[in-house]
């Protein structure tokens, strides 16, 4: 008998340790779980008055940028839909924000991360019965180290500024994608993918045509915008067309500085340059032939 019990001990070590090694380090269930802490900063404002007060803020996947929503998300925009149907002549205006050290980076066809982001929550939004017509997408830049509040929402009224598109049938691209001042076309990675995009939808919806509009800032003349953005559609649209988009289907124009999205100054009369870089654009617009 004295030789049995240490038979026993060691085959229940044995066991454990199998049993360890099997869950912990094959199946990877061992790893502690992190907890999922959020500020509570995410609001939701009118004007000067704040509807909605200390939510959590939104959650990205490390890679990619999908929403992470929890319980209080939900409620968070249940909330918010209640305030909209409230206030029916005011949008859901969502700001995308993204840091200086993401300049640059884009995520699929949205040439920065702010877009994105926003995308992501009009995403969700449209899942919720949220009238997207009502939903406007802008974005950001912050200066500061971390990203605490990635999104901002806010009920606008509508104002004499155009509103900005980032959708598949209405897309925005900036003028990233040109030199400073020059109408040559040198498009970044989310117009590549997009332009591929193009090519797969027009292979499926031949019927359909494509418009394409360029937009300056005000800096200059008027005559030299507008021959700057009708140079610049005239640029994006043999891009396309040299990647085998049929060019019959593609028409251009220019709205030169006559557009704007924001303000080219602030209000004490000084540069805006984010508004400036945002009204130097060009829109991509897919229309059904009727």
């Amino acid at each position: 008998m004295k030789f049995f019990f240490p038979g026993i001990l060691i085959f229940g070590l044995y066991a454990f340790f199998a049993r360890w090694y099997f869950v912990c380090e094959i199946q990877q269930l061992c790893q502690p779980v992190e907890e999922d802490v959020r500020s509570k900063t995410m609001q939701l404002s009118m004007s000067d008055t704040l509807l909605l007060d200390n939510f959590d803020e939104f959650r990205f996947e490390e890679e990619g940028l999908g929403l992470i929503l929890n319980e209080n998300n939900t409620l968070y925009l249940d909330s918010v839909l209640i305030f909209a149907d409230l206030y029916q002549e005011r949008n859901v205006r969502i700001t995308g924000r993204y840091l200086v050290s993401e300049r640059g980076k884009s995520m699929g066809i949205f040439e920065n991360l702010g877009i994105a982001r926003a995308a992501a929550l009009e995403l969700a939004m449209d899942s919720l019965g949220f009238d997207l017509d009502r939903v406007v997408i802008d974005y950001e830049e912050l200066s500061s180290e971390l990203l605490t509040a990635p999104l901002k929402v806010e009920l606008s009224l509508p104002d004499n500024y155009q509103e900005l598109q980032f959708t598949f049938t209405d897309m925005t691209f900036s003028d990233a994608n040109f030199e400073f001042g020059s109408a040559e076309f040198e498009p970044g990675d989310a117009f590549k993918l997009y332009a591929d995009s193009l090519l797969t939808y027009f292979d499926l919806y031949e019927d359909n045509t494509l418009s394409i509009v360029g937009h300056t800032d005000s800096i200059g003349e008027l005559d030299d915008n507008l021959d700057l953005g009708q140079d610049r559609a005239e640029s994006a649209k043999l891009y396309l067309s040299e990647m085998g988009l049929d060019s019959t289907l593609i028409s251009i124009s220019s709205m030169g500085e006559s557009e704007p999205v924001a303000p080219n100054s602030l209000e004490d009369g000084s540069d805006n340059e984010l508004g400036r870089q945002k009204n130097r654009r060009v829109n991509f617009i897919i229309k059904s032939k009727e």
